[in-house]
């Protein structure tokens, strides 16, 4: 079963109705090789059909979020970007001055998810995280 059609059928067992603006959106979330912004999978969409607006993926999205399909991530531009877990665990180190974007490996933040879960009982969700500084160019 592929990455969207495991979404969907994950989503209809929740008792969602899988409507066709869902399924497309899902789709393009799901076949993605990047992080997509609202605006960009809207516009991916309306060469598809023009019956689907701006509002609807949106609420899509948060639909997705809230049931822990899809990871939100803002890269410090204003803007928030989406991603299924298909891209796998990582962590972004985004500067805040030149918004350069490197890719850290999760393993560094074991020792930290350890201890909130020892010390505090708190599961925390650092599978897919961004994490602001200085480059070290601009440091």
């Amino acid at each position: 079963m592929s990455h969207c059609h495991t979404i969907i059928d994950k989503l209809q067992r929740l008792g969602y109705r899988i409507t066709p603006q869902r399924e497309m959106i899902i789709e393009i979330m799901a076949h993605s090789q990047r992080h997509m912004t609202a605006e960009e999978i809207h516009a991916s969409l309306r060469e598809q059909t023009s019956t689907i607006n701006l509002a609807t993926v949106y609420r899509t999205l948060d639909m997705l979020w809230e049931e822990g399909f899809v990871r939100r991530n803002d890269f410090g531009e204003g803007k928030i970007y989406f991603a299924t877990f298909k891209h796998g665990p990582h962590i972004h180190l985004v500067c805040r001055q030149c918004n350069k974007i490197i890719d850290a490996d999760p393993e560094i933040l074991k020792p930290i998810e350890e201890e909130l879960l020892g010390k505090y009982e708190f599961n925390a969700d650092l599978q897919h995280l961004s994490i602001y500084g200085l480059c070290a160019n601009c440091s």
